[in-house]
């Protein structure tokens, strides 16, 4: 979450694919880094050698994850830093970062060589091996070539089954035509994972750069998870995701198995889609400035995003491959482009009565401008329409919503109370402060459903606990991610040269003095969720935020206590003979056992792979056919208005019937719209 956003937009921006060019650059942000974290971070901690083994191990870790690449006695090298990492921030010796740019580059190029001689030898599918599928916790460093060169025979194999399998389900067909299958297709998925070290090797522009960034995020992440280092381009891809528009050239990009970058979405009205010579399915092939040539071939579209959101990138020529074939060069310059992915719509859902419904995808603000309109005044506008048409009651969807501004947050909690304190911010020195709800009278008074799930975070945490905490409305779903704390983005310098920390400042509190901080904000109605057990929620994430509380706000003015036990009750009542509901469970659980806990090995055939892979595919298919087919009773419509408006737009007619056809299969709206109906109906009651 953003506060005092306009701060840091006063600073000049500067592209980061210069870094390596300075040899003290690094050096430079290592001593900058320092401290920004001491003056700022809401818990700064001592730079000393419990510091130092933790942020080596996060340093090592994001240089090779799954580690694939480095190799045992690498990092029994590597283990002389453990406890010198605080000598080096300290002292600001930066050399040591050298080695470890050195070794991952030479431990790719190797890979690639091991990988590259694979295409002439001839693979066994006898069953000579065993396949082996293990929790990612119990991967091991390689121990010399022969290892990496048997994984990556194992894997190649594998890889080459599965897509068989992929591409023909029939078995028989497979085997009859093995041989030349597998010929044709194996230089391919050579090619392909020789490809993915590529991209690895031009992350950030050089491997040079995204090692160098990989020890300063882990710098900042022992601090807390969300604390992080942004260059110049990452900066404005963060602040565009929280922006309601934004300078773009409106397209969306996509790399495919091919490793190609293709066009997968051209945003109405934007600079490509008024130029005419883009559509969908054109590969890009390059993006050059005047100064700078990006070619897409091996390069992760993070880094094609990167480039394109890039502030000094506002002329770019794309070079693109038609879908016939021909090539194109194309010049285009930025526009101001709605974000589509910040856009609230409401819409009618009718049944026995007639209720709103409004997804809410972020806390996205006007970040050019401290008072700027941003979600709470686009929410504001939908429901005046929606109560235009005489809705009865509200269902306001978060689940997903990642967070944003606290501004849009407290003026959207704002709308639906009279007036009264929200939250409580704590800073790092133990002051408080009670943000408010000044403005007396609410835009909207009938009764209210919120929708939350365990990707609900940060801002919209703050909301669903401000509703819950007043009566104001029901909270439904999963209990939500548990990040009570708030960040801002600092320049390491005057300019921005060094780059930026995106650094956690202070956290909040309900009004009660309680935290959801690594806890979530829980439900009063807890839905079936798919995602139960993955274990993504804040608590799970290294060097989180303790939670704690702290004294509350005493008489606040919250209203009569809703009926929650009674609806909870007509709640259990509709779920415990709901087949979809069940089918939730059941594939929740078939993913867990199939890629969280699964540990097993197996002979590696095509008979295997294939009795897997179908057996698995066929679990699915039978427990999903529920949710497949699933069609609520209610109906689902526009306003008034957005019926008038679309009548003019044929691309937002077709978007807008995808999104009708959505809610109305989605088991979750409709659950809320049910819970909704049963709150009106007590209400009437009593």
């Amino acid at each position: 979450m953003l506060k005092n956003t306009s701060l840091f937009l006063l600073f000049s921006l500067v592209t980061s694919f210069g870094y390596s060019q300075d040899k003290e650059l690094f050096c430079d942000q290592i001593k900058a880094l320092k401290t920004v974290i001491k003056i700022n971070h809401y818990q700064p901690k001592i730079v000393d050698d419990s510091l130092s083994t933790r942020v080596f191990d996060l340093f090592l870790n994001s240089l090779d994850e799954n580690k694939r690449l480095l190799t045992k006695s690498d990092s029994i090298s590597f283990e002389k830093d453990r406890l010198l990492i605080d000598d080096y921030i300290k002292n600001g010796s930066c050399d040591f970062i050298n080695k470890y740019a050195k070794t991952l580059n030479e431990r790719i190029e190797n890979s690639k060589i091991i990988i590259s001689s694979l295409e002439s030898e001839n693979f066994d599918y006898s069953g000579k091996d065993t396949l082996r599928f293990k929790p990612e916790a119990t991967y091991r460093y390689f121990k010399n070539d022969e290892s990496i060169k048997r994984y990556w025979s194992k894997r190649l194999r594998y890889n080459i089954l599965y897509t068989l399998v992929e591409n023909d389900s029939v078995l028989d067909q497979i085997q009859s035509d093995f041989k030349t299958l597998e010929s044709d297709l194996k230089p391919k998925l050579i090619q392909k994972e020789l490809c993915k070290l590529e991209t690895l090797q031009n992350r950030l522009g050089s491997i040079d750069n995204f090692v160098k960034e990989a020890f300063l995020n882990a710098y900042l992440q022992y601090h807390d998870p969300n604390s992080s280092f942004f260059n110049a381009s990452e900066k404005e891809m963060f602040e565009n995701s929280l922006s309601n528009d934004q300078l773009s050239f409106g397209i969306i990009t996509s790399k495919n198995d091919d490793g190609d970058i293709i066009i997968v979405h051209i945003t109405p009205g934007s600079a490509a889609f008024n130029n005419g010579n883009f559509e969908v399915n054109d590969v890009i092939k390059s993006l050059s400035t005047k100064t700078e040539t990006l070619e897409t071939y091996c390069v992760s579209n993070q880094d094609v995003m990167s480039f394109s959101s890039d502030k000094n990138h506002n002329t770019v020529t794309f070079k693109i491959k038609k879908q016939n074939g021909t090539l194109q060069s194309i010049e285009l310059t930025k526009t101001k482009t709605k974000t589509e992915e910040n856009t609230v719509s409401g819409y009618i859902i009718e049944d026995k009565s007639k209720v709103g419904y409004i997804n809410i995808p972020s806390f996205y603000s006007d970040l050019e401008s401290p008072n700027g309109l941003g979600l709470a005044n686009d929410v504001a506008k939908e429901l005046y329409k929606l109560q235009k048409e005489n809705i009865e009651g509200l269902i306001l969807d978060l689940r997903f919503n990642g967070g944003g501004s606290m501004k849009e947050a407290t003026d959207l909690s704002g709308m639906f109370i009279n007036r009264g304190p929200l939250s409580i911010l704590r800073y790092s020195n133990g002051e408080t402060y009670t943000v408010k709800d000044l403005n007396r009278g609410a835009l909207f008074t009938k009764p209210i459903v919120i929708l939350v799930n365990n990707y609900s975070a940060s801002a919209s945490e703050f909301f669903a606990a401000s509703m819950q905490d007043y009566n104001r409305a029901v909270v439904i779903g999963s209990t939500t991610h548990g990040k009570a704390s708030a960040q801002v983005i600092l320049p390491l310098d005057m300019d921005g040269t060094l780059g930026f920390s995106k650094i956690t400042i202070e956290k909040f509190y309900r009004v009660t003095g309680q935290s959801h901080q690594a806890k979530g904000v829980v439900p009063d109605i807890i839905l079936p969720n798919l995602y139960d057990g993955f274990n993504t929620q804040e608590e799970f994430t290294p060097y989180a935020l303790k939670n704690d509380s702290i004294t509350g706000v005493k008489n606040y003015p919250k209203l009569k206590q809703l009926p929650i036990e009674q609806l909870k009750k007509q709640n259990s009542s509709r779920i415990s003979s709901n087949a979809t509901f069940d089918a939730v469970k059941q594939l929740n659980q078939l993913i867990i056992k199939n890629y969280f806990e699964l540990d097993t090995q197996y002979l590696l055939t095509l008979d295997n792979v294939y009795r897997e892979m179908t057996t698995y595919r066929n679990q699915w298919e039978r427990i999903n056919t529920p949710l497949k087919n699933h069609n609520a009773a209610f109906k689902i419509k526009n306003t008034e208005y957005t019926k008038e408006v679309m009548s003019y737009n044929d691309d937002k007619k077709t978007i807008n019937q995808a999104i009708l056809k959505d809610i109305k299969n989605d088991i979750y709206i409709e659950e809320a719209h049910a819970i909704l109906q049963d709150l009106l109906n007590l209400i009437t009651l009593n």
